[in-house]
Order: structure tokens, then C-alpha cells, then sequence
């Protein structure tokens, strides 16, 4: 996920969201006929652009549907992520997604979903182990691959000779976006470097910067960095040319998130490339899978042990910026 915080304001969204006219029976053939679907969408925190996103996707996929839309938001606190969510659920919802502040808080939430029958589907930062009936994630791992084989093109194109390079990762409890560090060391390992350095920035764009320059000061010869999100890309970025440095020719530096502030920064020649997720997508895809769960049909899983599904991902780069919205 993405952590970037705007000024977007929220009238328009509000607590509760009618859907459109049509009947949902078509999406639930067991419902009562007069019976209109009702999703439940608890979010991690809707003032992050990337969670306005998703909730835009998943609202819009609903009342696509002709479901009706109930939207709480998490605010970021544990608490109210668990006392919101069992309310969407005692208010009757037929399906609950959520986008989980807190992974291993979700036992009592499905607990009481399952109690009444009410498929779960998890949308992105971890399901902490509960017996959710699907979870959409990006495909992280294989966006590490871009990113690595992004680089060691890179490096090769900028005539350089190091096969060192590091890696950023984020907080230790973010173990989806861990994948991203762990897909991008076995690419770029199988392209022949090194990773001289794999240190934790915990998401935060100070701390991003601060390991950069350690990972400079210890390693003069690094090729390129890696990192986990775009706020510790961009703060690496900037720690690169604080150095003297470029980061797109001298240390090729690539974030994960496409954040505007890394669109802006690939436009200006400040950022080497990132990977983009989409999380308007990943909303709409949940909306599928719920209607999936309600008919008890088969989801097909791109991991069947964890019951994940993975949403594709995008390398940008200055050749394609200008068309990620």
C-alpha cells in the first residue's frame, strides 16, 4: 500500500452510499426477491490517497452491481477498526470487505461474520492469519522482479562496472510488502549482483533517508537501491543528490507505490523508475470475489494456502509516467 495523505475531501463519499436501481438477485440467485445485496467496506484510513482510490473502485464496482454500499472508516486505530467493522456487520450486512488497519486484530470481526453468515473478503495489508474467505493483494513479488530487472538494465545502459546494490525494506510487520525486497533480491542476484545492504526504513520517508546515506557512507561503489515504498524512494533519491550524485544515472533508485510525488519526481529526472499499484482495481476486484463468495462459486486463487489473489502491477519509468493517473 500507499501512505500518501491529501487534502480530498469526503462529503461526496460519506458514511453510507446508495446503490443504482437494479436488481441484485442476478449476483445472489438465493436472495429474496425484493432483497437488495448490502456490502459493508471497512478502510484502513480514508485520508490516504491510496485508500480513497480503493474505496472509489470498490463502491463503484458495488453499485455497478446494484448493491447497496456502506462505507466505515478506520481511521488508522485498532479500536474502531474492530467496533466499526462488527457494526457493519450487526447492521445486516450480506458481505463485508475490509482493508485492515491491524492484520491480527481480525479475529473477532470474522468470527462474527462467519457467526452469520457473511462472506469476508480482505483487501491488501495482511489478514493476521483469520479464516477470511479471499484476500486481494498486488502482485509484490513480481513487482520486485520489474524493479530488479529495471535496474540491472539500467546500470548496464549507464556503463557502469559495480554489481553492488542495496535494498529498503519497509516495518518488519508488513509482510505482504516484504515480498517486494524478497522478489527484487532473487532477480537481481540472478542477474548477477549483489546486495551489499538490506536495511529497514519502517515506511517512513526520514528514516529512507537516513539509511540511504549510511548505505552510501558504507558502500561508495552501490549501483542502485531498491526501495519498498515511494517516500523512502524519493528520501533515498534525495540523499543520493545530496551526495552529489545522480540518482538515475549514477545510483539507480527505484521506489514501489506510484505515489504523485514519485510520478513528479520520474518527470524531473529525480527518481529512476517506480512500480505502480492500482488500487481502484484491487476494489473492484473484491466486489467480484464477494459476489463469488455469495453464490458459494469456486475463486481461483494465484495462491490457494493463503487464499490470495493477486492484482497485477506496473513498471514506470520516464517512457510511460505521463500516462499513470
Amino acid at each position: 500500500m500507499m501512505l500518501k495523505k491529501t487534502l480530498v475531501p469526503l462529503v461526496a463519499i460519506g458514511a453510507l452510499v446508495l446503490a443504482g436501481c437494479s436488481d441484485s438477485n442476478a449476483d445472489n440467485p438465493g436472495a429474496p426477491k425484493d432483497d437488495k445485496i448490502v456490502v459493508g467496506f471497512s478502510v484502513y484510513d480514508m485520508q490516504y490517497e491510496f485508500f480513497q482510490k480503493m474505496e472509489k473502485g470498490t463502491r463503484e464496482a458495488a453499485t455497478a452491481k446494484g448493491w447497496e454500499f456502506k462505507l466505515h472508516d478506520e481511521k488508522s486505530d485498532e479500536n474502531e477498526m474492530v467496533t466499526g467493522a462488527q457494526a457493519l456487520i450487526d447492521q445486516g450486512v450480506d458481505v463485508l470487505i475490509i482493508s485492515p488497519f491491524k492484520p491480527s486484530a481480525l479475529g473477532p470481526i470474522i468470527a462474527k461474520a462467519k457467526a452469520k453468515g457473511v462472506p469476508v473478503i480482505v483487501d491488501d495489508i495482511g489478514g493476521g492469519g483469520a479464516p477470511y474467505d479471499a484476500i486481494v493483494i498486488s502482485d509484490n513479488a513480481g513487482g520486485g522482479k520489474l524493479a530488479a530487472e529495471y535496474m540491472a538494465k539500467q546500470i548496464a545502459a549507464n556503463g557502469k562496472t559495480s554489481k553492488n546494490v542495496a535494498s529498503i525494506t519497509c516495518e518488519p510487520s508488513a509482510v505482504y510488502a516484504a515480498r517486494r525486497n524478497a522478489g527484487f533480491k532473487e532477480a537481481i542476484e540472478a542477474a548477477g549482483f549483489k546486495v551489499v545492504a538490506e536495511l529497514s526504513g519502517n515506511s517512513k520517508a526520514e528514516e529512507g533517508y537516513k539509511v540511504m546515506k549510511d548505505i552510501m557512507a558504507k558502500n561508495p561503489d552501490v549501483a542502485g537501491v531498491f526501495s519498498c515504498n515511494d517516500p523512502m524512494g524519493v528520501a533515498a533519491a534525495n540523499a543520493v543528490k545530496d551526495a552529489g550524485k545522480n540518482p538515475v544515472t549514477d545510483i539507480v533508485t527505484v521506489g514501489f507505490n506510484a505515489d504523485p510525488e514519485a510520478l513528479t519526481a520520474i518527470k524531473d529526472g529525480g527518481l529512476a523508475a517506480t512500480v505502480a499499484q492500482d488500487p481502484t482495481a484491487m476494489g473492484a476486484l473484491t466486489v467480484k470475489l464477494a459476489g463469488q463468495a455469495l453464490n458459494k462459486e469456486a475463486i481461483t486463487f494465484g495462491n490457494a494456502a493463503e487464499r490470495e489473489v493477486f492484482n497485477p502491477v506496473l513498471l514506470v519509468t520516464k517512457d510511460n509516467v505521463a500516462t499513470i493517473k
